[in-house]
């Protein structure tokens, strides 16, 4: 199996459940990861946790880790490439029973753990043969 980059950012961040067809509130911020994922039953926003409304159906606080891209490597079906990174990263977090929340993007994969279990999960990464790095600013 091949081993991973993966960059953990500072911000805590916030999953909240939005009625299907909201609209983005003025209150979501952006942060190192910002998604809207929207289903006929429901819209799913992660953003930055420091201004979502108490009252909001939520889950945090969240800790973002990203696989960091290797150049050129969005050919979703290279062999090498997307196939398999999710089982690499998720299968040391499910030995070590530490929950998930996984999206991702064009040119990678997100992993969304309890800030509370962010500590376990780098340690199980590092084990597994990943390097796990402070994410490097844009």
């Amino acid at each position: 199996m091949s081993s991973y980059q993966i960059a953990r950012f500072p911000e805590t961040i916030a999953v909240v459940r939005l009625a299907p067809g909201a609209e983005i509130p003025e209150w979501a911020e952006s942060s190192s990861i910002f998604s809207i994922t929207a289903t006929a039953t429901e819209t799913s926003l992660v953003c930055a946790a420091r201004s979502v409304p108490a009252k909001a159906r939520q889950q945090k606080p969240y800790t973002a880790f990203a696989v960091v891209p290797a150049e050129g490597s969005t050919d979703f079906d290279l062999a090498s490439g997307a196939v398999g990174v999710l089982v690499g990263l998720l299968t040391p977090l499910a030995e070590d029973g530490v929950p998930v929340f996984v999206l991702s993007t064009f040119d990678t994969d997100w992993v969304l753990v309890h800030k509370n279990d962010a500590e376990k999960a780098e340690q199980a990464w590092r084990r597994s043969g990943h390097e796990v790095a402070p994410a490097v600013p844009a």
